[in-house]
């Protein structure tokens, strides 16, 4: 497969547990991302060598592109690189075999089928045999990673999915527009009420018990609403850096997806 050349549009968590499941398979996986990555899983997100340079995630390294030139060096030294290139002129420049819109922006933001010779995108927004070849199923239940060829993933609920029994509970959002400043990094333990971070000079309190999953990057600049972290009730710190099951989930169904167009001559 390291012949097979692809590219994953968004380096969240989401996008990172679709890359490390497609690098692990053999595949020469390129990230592109936006030059303020907004992440909130960052121990476990790619995207975060935006800032910091390389990240490690479950012993795959990503190391920051500095343009399309350093991709091939990157892949030739056993890592996954990862480009500020947030219009994909990658594409254009040295094309790809495979594009995978992993942006969970939950719209079709420009995506069309000519791209790659496969086009693939995560939840809904997405009609699969118009706007891409496939699209993935990103919603909790029965069909999660299910592989779609023929029309859309099921609509956004608007509901975070439910972890022991909390859903809006566990998200933290921004209360106003202003800069983050972290109180408590991830990992930690956190207790209901405590601060886990400000906005400007409004505090955002957790409204549960658990392990801070994920918080957004200190300084960044957020709109009021904005998911900014993610509070785990079940407590345990080792999840903070690991891939999650539904990333995994979702990462299986791209594999499927890839290898069942190959199979019928789109590669």
């Amino acid at each position: 497969m390291g012949n097979i050349r692809v590219v994953v549009r968004g380096g969240g968590d989401m996008g990172t547990g679709v890359a490390h499941r497609l690098y692990k398979s053999g595949f020469c996986v390129t990230v592109l991302e936006i030059e303020q990555p907004v992440v909130i899983r960052r121990k476990v997100a790619f995207a975060q060598a935006v800032f910091d340079g390389q990240v490690v995630v479950e012993n795959v390294k990503a190391v920051k592109a500095a343009g399309s030139r350093e991709i091939e060096d990157i892949v030739m030294a056993g890592a996954v690189p990862v480009l500020v290139d947030p219009n994909c002129t990658v594409l254009q420049d040295s094309g790809s075999d495979v594009f995978i819109d992993a942006t969970l922006s939950k719209k079709n933001t420009g995506v069309h089928r000519d791209m790659a010779p496969i086009t693939i995108a995560l939840g809904p927004g997405f009609k699969a045999g118009e706007d891409v070849d496939a699209v993935i199923e990103t919603n909790r239940g029965h069909a999660l990673g299910k592989v779609i060829y023929e029309g859309y993933a099921e609509p956004n609920t608007g509901v975070p999915e439910a972890v022991k029994g909390y859903t809006e509970e566990r998200v933290l959002r921004a209360p106003c527009d202003g800069i983050v400043r972290n109180a408590v990094e991830i990992g930690n333990v956190i207790r209901k009420s405590d601060v886990v971070c400000c906005v400007d000079k409004t505090q955002v309190l957790a409204a549960i018990n658990g392990v801070l999953r994920g918080v957004i990057r200190e300084g960044m600049q957020v709109k009021r609403g904005l998911k900014i972290g993610d509070i785990d009730p079940r407590g345990v710190k080792e999840y903070c850096c690991l891939i999650s099951d539904k990333a995994r989930a979702v990462a299986g169904g791209v594999l499927e997806a890839i290898l069942h167009l190959k199979k019928t001559e789109k590669l």
